[in-house]
């Protein structure tokens, strides 16, 4: 990397960092606390509550995407974070569960992920955008750690309000290092950016084989993720981990996972083998829902005596190196099938499928384990990720451009 591309790198992972921390520090403590306001005994109004985020995410991220290669990608990832904080600022201020829901929804309407990593990929070669986008990838998971040690703390110093107002600061902070860290944008998107007509690139998009091979294969990715954690915790507590302790697996999972990374994949990418760590990152989610059904059908046949953390601990350190190496796999990929004025509509389409991800694991992850129990859901995540994994296996990466 140049000094220019470490610079925008650093700076906009910050922004993605900033922002998740935002999101990711209320997960924890959500359903508890919602509980405690008026109307807060429902939990199907709880969950729907705390899942309008992605739904709002999911409708937004391709207008987001078009805007910014219409009107540049500054002004739209400003526009976006100052939604999410005035979001934060009605969620700390919810009088009652109804208006937690609109605080919420109004901070998923500031979909900005699309803009960003387009913003990204505007300022770094294709030879070093997966280890930028990995930059981006592992704040994101350091983020997602920091907040399951942080977030019981916080919710007994400052409680739900108090969070909210952090999502708040955190948001304003980054507008200021999009505004006075991250670097000019570069003068060739400026130029077609002046001449793009609204909504331009959006059905090459969509007719693209290879960017729709990596649009579903994100929203298998981020279901499988959602709705294995419908079960995860209850194995943990049933392996003997009190849950107030899961973070003693999830943070040293995830920190190890990121070293591996950096000593895989980028060598991969280095030798042309980026594919090859594609697809093995695939073969390694479905790997890993396999170990977690053969832990979860061992605690069903002997509940007093689970397989242990062990197994456990394990698994969930290779499926973050998987999960990470998609993480900065993917959007470097698409960054390179699409044309490049119509990134911020492939990334917009990207990140739609991303939330969809989201809301469909949450959804069908709370279904499968009520109605066919944790191993159910496991042998549903593992023959998801196999047919993700037949559905890539055709797609070819090509070289870097110039």
């Amino acid at each position: 990397m140049t000094g220019a591309e470490r610079r925008a790198s650093a700076s906009l992972a910050l922004v993605f960092a900033l922002r998740m921390l935002g999101l990711f520090i209320v997960l924890p403590v959500f359903a508890l606390e919602a509980a405690r306001l008026p109307g807060g005994d429902d939990p199907a109004r709880v969950g729907l509550a705390m899942g309008l985020y992605g739904l709002t995410q999911a409708f937004l991220q391709i207008p987001f995407g078009l805007a910014s290669d219409r009107f540049g990608r500054k002004p739209v990832i400003v526009a976006g974070l100052l939604v999410f904080a005035v979001g934060s600022v009605i969620a700390a201020w919810a009088p009652d569960l109804t208006w937690l829901a609109v605080g919420r929804a109004v901070q998923g309407a500031g979909a900005i992920s699309a803009a960003v990593t387009a913003f990204l990929a505007d300022v770094t070669r294709d030879s070093v955008r997966t280890k930028a986008m990995a930059m981006v990838g592992a704040s994101i998971a350091l983020m997602f750690a920091v907040s399951l040690v942080l977030a019981p703390l916080l919710a007994g110093w400052v409680g739900l309000s108090g969070i909210f107002l952090l999502t708040c600061s955190l948001a304003l902070v980054g507008i200021a290092v999009v505004i006075w860290v991250a670097p000019a944008e570069p003068r060739e998107h400026q130029l077609s950016a002046a001449g793009q007509i609204k909504g331009a690139g959006l059905g090459e998009v969509l007719r693209h084989a290879g960017l729709m091979r990596l649009n579903l294969g994100v929203f298998v990715l981020h279901a499988v993720q959602l709705a294995m954690w419908m079960a995860v915790p209850a194995l943990l507590v049933q392996a003997g981990l009190p849950k107030a302790e899961h973070w003693q697996v999830y943070l040293p999972a995830v920190v190890a996972s990121l070293l591996v990374m950096g000593g895989v994949l980028f060598p991969m990418e280095r030798r042309g083998q980026l594919r090859s760590a594609f697809l093995i990152s695939i073969g390694l989610i479905a790997a890993v829902q396999i170990g977690l059904w053969w832990v979860a059908q061992a605690s069903a046949l002997n509940a007093t005596d689970s397989p242990g953390l062990w197994p456990l601990g394990l698994l969930m350190f290779v499926f973050f190196i998987g999960f990470n190496m998609l993480e900065a796999s993917q959007p470097s990929l698409v960054s390179r099938l699409a044309p490049a004025h119509a990134r911020g509509a492939a990334l917009g389409v990207y990140n739609t499928l991303q939330s969809l991800g989201f809301f469909a694991g949450g959804a069908m992850g709370g279904w499968l384990a009520r109605t066919h129990g944790p191993a159910g859901l496991f042998v549903a995540c593992a023959v998801a990720a196999l047919l993700w994994l037949a559905l890539a296996w055709p797609m070819q990466v090509p070289p870097p451009r110039r």
